[in-house]
């Protein structure tokens, strides 16, 4: 749930008043007046209509096209990628607005955040130091700003990044220990590390430190750079932190987020490391982030997201060879974003093509292409088509390709590309297209279903009429519908935990005689709540307004009392056969007439 998350209700309520929504929302997507709604492209999935609306008088947002739904906490929360907490300091340091810190959950939590503001505060210190260490004279410092001088960076461009030296093991937990923090703190920040002996030590030592910054400008983590032979990693990450999950963080988030302050992003450039982020940003390329060697993921994805829908991946050029499954970038798909890859030179990386100047990558870039064409041209680097065992397997291989095409004419054009590649016709490789989705239809046909599927089938073949109608009463009383005006809904039999909760809300607010604010659900609901994005979609166009809504609620009110009714006679049916007093069995048997009669009226 939402709610306050232990606040207090007056601080919670001082924190909206003073963040409009549409103040807030504006900030990030350009909003569209019509009549009462301001309406965007939601921020949240790609379309090319607008049906994300925000409701000014009720301080609450609802996407008619994904369903999302929540008040201005919520969209800063989604929007900044961050958690409930990051959500309200963002709002409260907008609004000049002190940040309560006794009132959270419990005082496990109070805990948690006084050791996570130390340990940012650990790792903002260590970067100052790693930075100070590089322009400071030490002889030590000699090899660290030799690589930076043969990587070609220029002295904005370390500046820019906070790039850094660790020259030793000791100087950094000597330097460290004069800002009385925990000793637990220093080693779960990552910073440090301890030896068998107890002793603290630098957990970079001796390498070219590049700082990870989040999206909200605090430093979580360090990547350190070897700089002479060694048995040890080149590279080296801080560990995984309370403040650092590496699936979670994108290097170069914090300068991209700054970018799309200043303009509209059109395409975000992922690469896998520092240098490649580095060297790409220094001639030009500002949309450039990484995912620091490993393979992409969901959480990943989604903060690109926030940026721009659409994706270019640079690796490097063996990508293809190395990689040819190509998971990481079905994840990219999978959050419908646009995804094209830049091919790169043989043997070169984006930092190789980088310095041979801006016009030499744009080159590259000009040249990406959609996943699916990729995904074809890394099957066929697996094999030598001039041997005919081979092209058969590249053949059934990239026929399984061509095959997850979303539209038959890509279907058409990878075809005709197949066919130049191998030489056989077009129309058996169609054909062969063809067979194999049908022995994949079979097959899919004779697997058992998955409690998952089951689950999916069960939940969409309970939408009927009786959930149609709850949710139409519901929606109805909540936006104030004036046909509804006099209905009680505690009337209701609701089996629904969400459908209860927004009756009672209805209720408790008729009582008290209090205006109806659809937001203030967002206090007591999961905003992802299924149900309420179901009941929010019915406050669109004319679906709660005009005669066919004011009928549809009372046939709605009917169903729902025949419903009843027929319960009702099905407990006094079962109450009749097991009695056997005759005056009751009378009695129950009027009941019973009674209740049919009402049923039938109803019908009627």
């Amino acid at each position: 749930m939402s709610g306050g998350r232990g606040f207090d209700p007056r601080f919670m309520q001082e924190l909206k008043q003073k963040n409009d929504i549409i103040e807030v929302v504006s900030g990030y997507v350009s909003l569209d007046k019509k009549g009462n709604t301001h309406w965007a492209c939601c921020p949240f999935h790609h379309e090319r209509t607008p049906s994300f609306a925000v409701n000014q008088a009720e301080q609450f947002y609802h996407c008619f096209g994904c369903g999302v739904s929540g008040d201005v906490v919520k969209f800063v929360q989604e929007i900044e990628s961050t958690d409930f907490m990051g959500a309200v300091r963002i709002l409260a340091a907008r609004a000049k607005m002190p940040v309560p810190e006794n009132n959270f959950d419990t005082e496990k939590s109070v805990e948690l955040k006084k050791k996570r503001d130390e340990m940012a505060a650990i790792m903002l210190d260590c970067a100052r130091f790693y930075l100070s260490n590089l322009y400071s004279g030490d002889k030590r410092a000699e090899v660290h700003l030799q690589y930076i001088q043969n990587r070609k960076m220029t002295p904005t461009t370390v500046k820019k990044f906070g790039i850094g030296a660790s020259l030793d093991f000791f100087s950094l937990p000597d330097y460290l220990a004069g800002k009385k923090y925990s000793r637990q703190n220093l080693l779960d920040s990552g910073a440090l590390t301890e030896t068998k002996t107890g002793k603290l030590v630098d957990s970079q030592a001796g390498r070219l430190i590049f700082p990870i910054i989040n999206a909200f400008d605090e430093v979580v983590a360090f990547g350190g750079r070897l700089l002479e032979k060694s048995d040890f990693a080149k590279y080296k990450n801080t560990k995984e932190t309370l403040l650092f999950n590496k699936s979670k963080t994108l290097y170069n988030i914090n300068l991209l987020k700054k970018l799309k302050r200043k303009q509209p992003i059109k395409d975000v450039i992922i690469v896998e490391g520092y240098m490649d982020t580095i060297s790409l940003y220094q001639a030009g390329f500002e949309n450039v982030v990484a995912s620091m060697g490993t393979s992409l993921t969901k959480e990943q994805a989604r903060l690109v997201k926030r940026y721009s829908n659409n994706v270019l991946i640079s690796y490097d050029g063996d990508f293809a060879g190395q990689k040819a499954d190509l998971r990481g970038l079905e994840i990219l798909k999978d959050e419908q974003l646009n995804v094209r890859v830049v091919p790169m030179p043989e043997g070169l990386d984006p930092d190789d093509v980088a310095k041979q100047g801006a016009a030499a990558y744009q080159k590259c870039l000009d040249a990406a292409m959609p996943l699916i064409d990729y995904k074809l041209h890394a099957v066929q680097r697996k094999y030598d088509l001039s041997r005919s065992e081979e092209k058969r397997r590249f053949v059934a291989e990239a026929l399984q390709v061509v095959a997850e095409a979303e539209s038959e004419s890509v279907k058409e054009e990878l075809l005709k590309k197949l066919r130049d590649q191998t030489g056989i016709s077009y129309h058996a490789l169609e054909r062969d297209l063809q067979n194999a989705k049908k022995n994949a239809s079979q097959a899919e046909e004779i697997k058992p279903q998955t409690m998952e599927q089951t689950r999916i089938v069960e939940t969409a073949s309970g939408t009927d009429k009786r959930v149609k109608a709850v949710r139409f009463i519901l929606a109805a009383k909540l936006f104030s519908a004036t046909y509804a005006k006099g209905y009680d809904v505690q009337g209701l039999a609701l089996s629904d935990s969400s459908h209860k909760e927004i009756a009672k809300f209805i209720a408790d607010r008729e009582n008290a005689g209090e205006n109806m604010r659809a937001s203030e659900l967002f206090e007591i609901l999961d905003e992802d709540d299924p149900e309420l994005g179901a009941i929010f979609d019915l406050n669109w166009e004319d679906k709660l307004t005009g005669e066919t809504a004011e009928r549809f609620f009372r046939d709605s009110v009917k169903t729902l009392e025949r419903e009843a009714l027929e319960r009702r006679i099905a407990e006094l049916n079962e109450a009749f056969a097991a009695e056997t007093d005759l005056e009751k069995r009378k009695a129950l048997q009027r009941q019973i007439l009674d209740c049919v009669q009402k049923s039938n009226r109803l019908r009627k």
